[in-house]
């Protein structure tokens, strides 16, 4: 299997574009990132950064993650995007758990990362803009990699490593591999049948999977393009549509609703635009149809940061026929829906979706116990509760972990109730995640109060600003006397909804 797809096209197209900043003028062709990648992986070579070192980036979306990606591909360094929405204390968590040897930090996050007490022990510290004037000038690097140094990357190796919020309070490492991306491709343009030809916008932050493989990766696999944006802009990315023609695009319903909603949508020509690629949730049924109006179809997806991402799809001619549901598994994915005792369900019962295939994480960095708890003979817990209809057609009834959505953002309540009990006043806290116009899905805090402390919702919320990143922060807290719970003890988050 050739991991290395960055050479290969380079070998094709060399002279093709593969991708763009928006607003920047700078593109990089497969020619440019090919030799950029062997350039990095020989000047880490050179300051020891080898093979499964860990490289951390906490920049917002720029060229030098797929740089850095080029590299990987040769060289078997490991990257981690850091989420740069995160206060300086879970940052300092991230970099104490994954002990990276080289930090790269835009300037615009660079006194936050130095508050971290961990930053001070990374072996090799640069600016974003001192790691780019370094590969572009070509000062400390040498122009290839001679066959020898090159190292062996096999398909269980890691390429990424993704944070994604913890059910116990502390985030947990995926580790993605070589192998992982290739099938992810492979998913991804059997079901959304794309070619060399395709052309789309990444905005989706690439801390996220999203960013990373529902499009970008498997773009560089077929040897495709894109547009990179700092971050969503509806009228930046129309205009983009419609200028570069593209030909799919991937985003939240909470993105799509925005799209609407700009002035330009309803002059915006998309003629080129196969279809939208909807994930986190179920679109509603009106705003589907205000793209079918627009002649566009809708693709509903369905993944998650351990496996795939790119696991389920809902064609477009059944878009109406099965809203809510999210279509059916792609070519290399296999599924079970169980009981609490691993038991499968009958078709038409709810259970807990588990998924085993080439695309599925071996486990958690540093964390044997979450792996173990979350991978059973290769079978993956996905912690949401599905059925299946009669045709097959897969439906998400609930998340059986609690986490809920907010602006396309995992948000995990214990993670956020964790930080609540800090608080001097605070005896114990739940959130739940309540509708929102905007963002889908908000926290509220539910809050006891310590005896004789008192404390106003203003102060609670405050408390998590710069401690929590802003998407965790609950939008309401309401007070009560006692929590409900339920005969375990547990907290009776059902009881909440109604409260």
């Amino acid at each position: 299997m050739n991991r290395d797809w960055i050479a290969q096209w380079a070998m094709y197209s060399p002279n093709k574009i593969v991708i763009s900043e928006y607003g920047t003028n700078r593109s990089v062709t497969y020619g440019q990132l090919d030799a950029l990648g062997n350039s990095i992986a020989a000047w880490f070579e050179s300051i020891g950064v080898r093979k499964g070192a860990r490289v951390a980036v906490l920049a917002e979306n720029c060229l030098e993650h797929f740089f850095l990606f080029a590299a990987a591909q040769k060289s078997g360094i490991i990257i981690v995007p850091l989420n740069y929405r995160l206060s300086a204390p879970e940052v300092d968590y991230l970099l104490n758990d994954c002990t990276p040897q080289v930090v790269i930090v835009q300037d615009k996050f660079q006194q936050m990362v130095e508050s971290c007490p961990q930053y001070a022990s990374v072996p090799h510290r640069f600016s974003l803009e001192e790691f780019t004037s370094i590969q572009v000038s070509g000062d400390k690097n040498q122009s290839t990699i001679t066959k020898h140094e090159v190292p062996s990357i096999e398909e269980h190796d890691p390429l990424l490593i993704l944070y994604t919020s913890g059910t116990t309070g502390f985030p947990k490492g995926a580790i993605y591999t070589h192998g992982m991306a290739f099938w992810n491709a492979i998913n991804t343009a059997m079901r959304l049948n794309l070619t060399e030809h395709d052309h789309t916008v990444i905005f989706l932050p690439l801390f996220h999977t999203g960013g990373w493989n529902v499009f970008a990766t498997p773009f560089l696999h077929f040897g495709a393009s894109f547009v990179l944006m700092t971050s969503f802009s509806a009228e930046a990315i129309l205009e983009v549509l419609e200028a570069e023609k593209m030909t799919v695009l991937m985003g939240v319903p909470t993105t799509l609703k925005m799209l609407v909603a700009s002035p330009k949508f309803a002059d915006v020509r998309l003629d080129t635009l196969r279809y939208c690629v909807v994930g986190g949730e179920p679109m509603p049924v009106p705003l589907i149809e205000v793209w079918h109006t627009k002649g566009i179809a809708i693709r509903q997806g369905f993944g998650m940061t351990e496996t795939g991402p790119n696991l389920f799809s809902l064609h477009q001619d059944d878009a109406t026929r099965k809203i809510g549901s999210i279509g059916l598994p792609n070519f290399y994915v296999q599924t079970r829906v169980v009981d609490d005792d691993g038991n499968e369900v009958s078709r038409g019962d709810s259970g807990e979706l588990w998924i085993r295939g080439p695309m599925n994480t071996l486990g958690y960095w540093n964390n044997p116990k979450a792996t173990a708890e979350n991978i059973t003979d290769g079978w993956l817990h996905t912690g949401d509760i599905v059925r299946q209809d009669e045709e097959g057609y897969f439906f998400v009834m609930d998340r059986k972990k609690n986490m809920y959505i907010s602006g396309g953002e995992n948000v995990y309540p214990a993670e956020v109730e964790k930080f609540l009990h800090t608080h001097p006043a605070v005896a114990e806290a739940a959130i739940i995640g309540v509708a929102d116009e905007r963002w889908g899905e908000v926290g509220k805090a539910f809050v006891v109060l310590k005896p004789g402390i008192t404390a106003s919702a203003e102060e609670i919320l405050a408390f998590c600003q710069g401690n929590l990143a802003k998407f965790k922060i609950p939008r309401s807290v309401s007070f009560l006397p006692v929590l409900p719970k339920n005969d375990a003890g547990k907290i009776n988050r059902i009881a909440l909804r109604s409260t």
